[in-house]
């Protein structure tokens, strides 16, 4: 399985922004965003450092996001 690609925080919400993921609310500098259709929710440090691979992947756990998915949505 090929290395997860480095993304800032902004890609990953421009990401789960296309999955249906809105705003909630922000507490500090995380944002949490809720999708109404699967009922999941994600928060997602904004910070401008790339994110480390296991954030990105934690979140995509909450998110119920699998990894070829992700991968196909950076393309």
């Amino acid at each position: 399985m090929p290395k997860l690609p480095s993304i800032t925080s902004r890609k990953l919400i421009k990401i789960l922004k296309s999955l249906g993921f809105q705003l909630d609310h922000s507490t500090g500098s995380h944002f949490i965003f809720y999708n109404p259709k699967t009922k999941k929710r994600a928060v997602v440090p904004f910070h401008t450092k790339d994110l480390p691979k296991g954030t990105i992947m934690s979140i995509l756990k909450e998110a119920s996001i699998n990894r070829k998915e992700f991968e196909d949505l950076l393309r």
